[in-house]
């Protein structure tokens, strides 16, 4: 199961990067512009609020996961959810939290 969380970390960062570059590519960096198209309606307002939700319960699931397991690798998690985004930060903690998960259950 460890190596699909790395897989789809590394795919969480490749495909909305792909897009993200397009975007810089064609309008540069234009903070305006991706607040504007980020709630230009409903639709995109809905997937922007979900994810921002997504991020805010990844984050206190990690945090008890750390404490609950001691992750020492939490904190990539962290910047990577505010830099790449959830999708590489939520399988890439799952795959650094395994190895963890398997040695409490050994220990118990």
């Amino acid at each position: 199961m460890r190596k699909v969380y790395f897989i789809l970390a590394v795919i969480g960062a490749i495909l909305p990067y792909y897009f993200f570059t397009s975007f810089l590519i064609e309008h540069g960096l234009d903070l305006n512009l991706i607040i504007k198209q980020l709630f230009a309606n409903q639709i995109s307002t809905f997937f922007a609020v979900d994810f921002l939700i997504s991020c805010v319960v990844f984050w206190v699931f990690m945090f008890v996961e750390t404490k609950k397991y001691q992750i020492k690798e939490w904190w990539i998690c962290l910047i990577l959810t505010l830099t790449v985004g959830l999708s590489m930060a939520l399988p890439l903690f799952l795959f650094f939290r395994h190895p963890y998960i398997h040695e409490h259950q050994h220990n118990q």
